[in-house]
């Protein structure tokens, strides 16, 4: 049964109060103060409680909220009884309690009965009092809506029901051991990375000092190159260059290619070239650089003929007295003319007019194509073709070739018939048809441009 119902059994006159340790205290009638009862009740004042109105309810109302509870059937709604008495702890019987026996005018002051009617007025500290704001707490606020007289909670609100108090937290982890303290840096390291920071910025500095004079430079450059062009043809790229007006020194062309490099080329010409028929002499004069036999030559070049007769001469000179060629050990020397009388006249001419002079001498060469020593005539006669694109023998080796040409047609002027392959693999003796071939029979020789090599 709940704490409700036992209290409206009580009687309201205070008799039940009078049981010692109740807290309810009787009142007294001293000398001199008259008994306190309705009739000289003063007018209630509102107390600081959460819960109880003051003179807002009647007997009809209290005998219904008694009946209510006396009629509740613990059976319908198990629990619903042991939550109700639950919701009412020591704090609220004290209170309630405190509410109609505590203050200055507890004398003569009874007990509300749920089933009478209104209780009595007090002059206390207020119905609905209780433990914790008799102690001297702040009161809570009222609440905020009608509540029942008696029971002082709320109209339509369910009554409280204790909760357990929640689980203490989980204990906070170990804190993670501090960290050992780091060494001392050594002093030196520290000004080893001042110093070697402040040379980086010196470095930096330096550097950009250059960059801004560079850009200055290049800036100041485009101003004046500006101020040079007012026309603005300068960036239009269909403008003449600035060294278009400027000369270009040797004209234009190319540096003159030396020695070596002009006798390693190949040079055009039609293998049936055709000439004038005459020469032109190649002026200068080129003395015998040795000792024994002199022997003068002249070089005379065809007119028309697209080759180099300053090279050819030079050629011929520069060939005849190396020490591999027929000068070899002293016994001749040979010198170049220009003029007056001359021993021979080394030749370079078309194939054509090449053909015509070698037949003079019963040679025919226009089979192969190639060259001779007209002997009846004083030609040695160069076939321009074979001098400007050389032979299969050799390919590509165009100085050894010419020089194997000069050396083998002024051995004829000088006596020497044609030879043969000595042995396979061995050199080619330079009176051998080189020209035409590098064997005789099985035996195969290679390419050799000099008399003694």
């Amino acid at each position: 049964m709940g704490k409700h119902s036992a209290r409206a059994d009580r009687s309201p006159s205070g008799s039940a109060a009078a049981a010692p340790g109740t807290g309810r205290r009787r009142a007294h009638e001293g000398p001199g103060q008259p008994a306190r009862g309705h009739e000289t009740a003063p007018p209630p004042v509102p107390g600081p409680g959460p819960g109880r109105r003051r003179g807002g309810g009647c007997d009809e109302e209290a005998a219904r909220l008694a009946d209510a509870f006396d009629s509740f059937d613990p059976g319908l709604a198990p629990g619903i009884g042991a939550a109700v008495d639950s919701g009412f702890g020591p704090d609220f019987d004290a209170g309630y309690d405190a509410g109609y026996g505590a203050g200055p005018g507890a004398e003569g002051g009874t007990r509300p009965s749920a089933r009478t009617g209104h209780p009595e007025p007090r002059e206390s500290a207020g119905w609905g009092v209780i433990g914790a704001q008799r102690d001297g707490a702040a009161a809570p606020a009222a609440p905020a809506g009608p509540t029942d007289a008696t029971t002082g909670f709320l109209q339509g609100v369910p009554v409280p029901v204790s909760v357990p108090a929640p689980a203490p937290p989980p204990p906070p982890p170990p804190a993670a051991p501090a960290p050992a303290a780091a060494p001392p840096r050594r002093v030196f390291g520290g000004v080893l990375r001042t110093a070697t920071g402040v040379a980086a910025a010196l470095v930096t500095a330096v550097l950009a000092v250059a960059v801004a004079g560079q850009v200055q430079e290049s800036t100041q450059s485009k101003a004046q190159a500006r101020a040079a062009d007012p026309t603005g043809q300068r960036d239009d790229p269909e403008a003449p260059s600035r060294s278009d007006s400027r000369p270009t020194p040797n004209g234009g062309a190319r540096p003159p290619a030396t020695y070596e490099e002009a006798m390693a080329r190949k040079y055009p010409l039609a293998p049936d070239a055709r000439g004038s028929g005459d020469f032109v002499t190649i002026d200068g004069h080129d003395r015998a650089p040795g000792k024994g036999e002199v022997k003068r030559y002249r070089i005379d070049v065809e007119k028309g003929l697209p080759l180099d007769g300053s090279l050819f001469a030079t050629a011929v000179h520069r060939t005849l007295n190396d020490p591999r060629s027929w000068g070899h050990g002293g016994k001749y020397t040979f010198e170049r003319v220009s003029s007056g009388d001359a021993d021979f006249v080394v030749t370079l001419a078309s194939p054509r007019t090449t053909h015509v002079w070698c037949a003079k001498s019963g040679l025919d060469t226009s089979e192969d194509n190639v060259s001779c020593d007209s002997a009846v005539t004083d030609r040695v006669m160069i076939n321009g073709y074979r001098w400007a694109q050389g032979s299969e023998t050799y390919g590509d080796a165009m100085h050894a070739y010419r020089q194997m040409l000069i050396n083998h047609e002024v051995g004829h002027r000088l006596g020497h018939d044609h030879e043969s392959c000595p042995a396979n693999g061995a050199l080619a003796p330079v009176m051998m048809q080189q020209t035409k071939f590098l064997n005789t029979g099985d035996k195969v020789c290679r390419p050799n441009p000099w008399p003694f090599p």
